[in-house]
């Protein structure tokens, strides 16, 4: 039988507002919610402290990342399934993903939530939890590294993002499609997941900041947050991620200084190295920025979180190489 780790952090698949059971619902309390002849695993529950998804620090994420690689690395789970506010599911999923190494290999991370609340007539949180723990038992998913699982739906941590945080389904892999879906307590995997970015080395730096551009941008926004202490910086920036041409200055200054500078995307891109990119596109690579090689801002600023364990801006530049 399968073994699989429930960690409980709170939010809205365990808040209910009614007069008769107000608050948060603890993992063992969710756990009853899915129906006896749907554990077919066993299942231990483990609460977790966590903030609201929508103000969950970096260390908070980072800790449930490292508790999920150990559980499967030091305490034989096959699975662990995590319950999480849909706010930052995505950044947290991700940030699991690049730290979980090998575990990925070894077993299945699943991260779920909900829309609506526990104690609401149509509360999707249920029916999200049994999926998930059915996808973290399952043999099939071991590889596939972290995944969101709403809806019956798994999408790979690398591709999910939050399309609609009123309805259902809430998270969308496009213009990917979702890598699996969960059928009468099956995993049927629906496409290839994406490929396993490098192992990390070394701890995580939790101090990067994510900056959207926007023309006529002040360059003093890029020295200021690393005069608050940020160790590297992600710039979402527009197209094949261009940025203003006031900040190369600016980049090529904090380049110099070991401060990576890495340039995403608000829309989708193809992916390529910046300086891969067709004449006129990609001018920030001059300047000594980096390309996030078609990771979403929120990806990317995780990304930098992890490659910084490794050193400063030439052993970022690598690990966005190794993608």
């Amino acid at each position: 039988m399968a073994r699989v780790l429930l960690l409980a952090t709170g939010d809205m698949i365990a808040y209910s507002s009614g007069p008769a059971r107000p608050g948060l619902a603890s993992g063992a309390d969710l756990l009853r919610t899915v129906p006896a002849h749907m554990r077919t695993m066993e299942v231990v529950a483990e609460d977790v402290m966590a903030e609201p998804s929508w103000d969950m620090s970096p260390s908070a994420m980072l800790a449930l990342a490292r508790r999920v690689r150990s559980a499967i690395l030091d305490e034989d789970f096959d699975g662990v399934v995590v319950t999480h506010g849909i706010d930052t599911m995505e950044d947290t999923a991700y940030l699991t993903d690049l730290l979980a190494g090998p575990a990925a290999r070894r077993g299945a991370i699943v991260l779920t939530g909900a829309v609506r609340p526990l104690d609401d007539p149509s509360a999707d949180g249920p029916g999200n939890l049994a999926a998930s723990l059915a996808a973290a038992a399952d043999p099939a998913l071991r590889g596939a590294g972290a995944v969101v699982c709403l809806g019956g739906e798994l999408h790979a941590a690398r591709w999910v993002t939050l399309a609609d945080a009123a309805g259902v389904p809430a998270f969308s892999s496009a213009p990917f499609s979702p890598v699996g879906r969960v059928v009468e307590g099956r995993v049927e995997m629906l496409a290839a997941p994406p490929p396993r970015p490098p192992d990390p080395q070394g701890e995580p730096e939790s101090h990067v900041a994510l900056i959207k551009t926007y023309p006529d941008i002040e360059p003093a926004l890029l020295t200021a947050v690393v005069d608050a202490g940020a160790r590297g910086i992600v710039l979402e920036g527009t197209g094949e991620a261009n940025v203003p041409v006031t900040l190369f200055t600016a980049i090529t200054e904090l380049s110099e200084w070991d401060i990576p500078v890495v340039v995403a995307s608000r829309c989708h891109t193809s992916g390529l190295p910046l300086d891969a990119l067709p004449f006129g596109l990609g001018l920030a690579a001059k300047a000594g920025a980096i390309g996030a090689r078609g990771l979403a801002p929120v990806k990317a600023r995780a990304a930098v979180m992890v490659a910084l364990g490794s050193g400063g801006r030439d052993a970022v530049r690598d690990w966005f190489g190794g993608l």
